[in-house]
């Protein structure tokens, strides 16, 4: 699907704020409601826009601990690749998971309510998992920077 500038327009206004509502969408890009309606659900459609949420505040929500885990598999088959997905899509803490190119296979984005729980995390779910060979982990001290999506240009 091709977007022209005011699709890049609504996927910025709306990644920026996905509460907004379709009236004030469509004022900023210069729209009836109507129309700005129908373009928002072709992008809906189309895949570009995946979802909307709430950006929480894990600290303020019980989960102060954000942890980076660095894991390397012993094989690297595809159903093995898989089955690692699927058991580390069964554990709530784990927020994000990226297959990575190199000798890391994947980086995961843990968040615990405190060390132990991590460690209780790290040491019944992840290491004795099947097929990993090795995980190495790095505690966040600080986020400088955590801007969800994408940059869109609306030029």
């Amino acid at each position: 699907m091709a977007f022209d500038r005011i699709d890049r327009q609504i996927l910025a206004l709306l990644q920026d704020d996905g509460r907004m509502t379709n009236v004030d969408l469509a004022e900023r890009v210069g729209l009836t409601a109507p129309p700005c309606l129908r373009r928002v659900r072709a992008l809906e459609e189309a895949g570009a826009i995946r979802g909307y949420h709430a950006d929480l505040d894990a600290a303020r929500l019980g989960f102060p601990i954000t942890v980076f885990a660095m894991v390397s598999l012993r094989s690297q088959a595809e159903h093995d690749l898989a089955a690692f997905e699927n058991h580390v899509a069964s554990i709530p803490e784990i927020r994000e998971c990226h297959m990575l190119n190199g000798e890391i296979d994947f980086i995961l984005k843990i968040v615990a309510s405190d060390l132990k729980s991590f460690q209780e995390i790290l040491t019944t779910h992840l290491t004795p998992a099947p097929n990993v060979a090795s995980v190495k982990t790095s505690l966040t001290i600080r986020t400088a920077k955590q801007i969800s999506g994408i940059p869109v240009s609306v030029d």
